[in-house]
């Protein structure tokens, strides 16, 4: 489903910096992995390339057969929008639109029917555990919950990637822990394939293996 060979990315300047090299990843549907490694090695990188929100120097991304690496800035998006979500550190709910507006987002930009729209807002907001708060603001719910709403959004539409970046560096130990497995029970229930990157090894551990990365590319510690 995501295959990625030999990705390479460098930024350059007055001190040239490789940040990524040789980094392969094979991805099916279920899989769920976390990708660690030190600071400024290259993880968010590596999701904005998978993302195709920056382009590598060398190597192929592939998704569901489809080469990133070859399609324009429109395509990208479209893709995005139909076969990707995302979960940020940041939860980025919009705070003058409630709960219910906010996970249904994806659908209105992919042009879903209303009455579509709202069965599966329903349904993924119970499966999130706030049925009964589709119409609150952001304002009135927790930091958990609102990561729980952006789960919801990230995987309402059905998306086959699921890419989270820290998703739990805002919330406190016990809200983290039911995060991070909500996150991974709907990608395999959604029979999505997800990356979670954390510097964190009780997240990592919530994975199904966890992946380390370094200037050589990624290898397997786990799983």
């Amino acid at each position: 489903m995501l295959s990625i060979r030999q990705l390479a990315k460098t930024y350059a300047g007055p001190r040239q910096r490789t940040v990524l090299s040789g980094v392969d990843l094979e991805l099916v549907p279920g899989d769920y992995v976390a990708v660690m490694g030190e600071s400024g090695i290259g993880k968010s990188t590596l999701l904005n390339l998978i993302a195709g929100l920056d382009q590598p120097d060398a190597g192929s991304i592939a998704l569901d057969g489809v080469e990133l690496t070859t399609l324009d800035d429109d395509a990208l998006t479209e893709l995005r929008r139909v076969k990707m979500g995302f979960v940020f550190q940041a939860f980025h709910v919009l705070p003058y639109l409630n709960v219910a507006q906010n996970v249904g987002l994806p659908l209105s930009l992919v042009g879903t029917p209303d009455a579509t729209a709202m069965q599966r807002v329903t349904s993924i907001l119970v499966s999130v555990g706030l049925a009964d708060r589709a119409a609150s603001m952001p304002r009135e719910l927790s930091g958990g919950e609102l990561q729980r709403v952006a789960i919801a959004r990230a995987l309402v539409h059905g998306p086959r990637l699921v890419l989270a970046d820290e998703p739990t560096g805002n919330l406190d130990p016990e809200s983290a822990g039911q995060v991070l497995r909500l996150l991974r029970d709907q990608v395999k229930a959604n029979d999505a394939a997800g990356i979670l990157v954390t510097h964190s090894r009780a997240a990592a551990e919530t994975a199904d293996r966890i992946l380390m990365l370094s200037r050589d590319g990624l290898r397997s510690v786990s799983g």
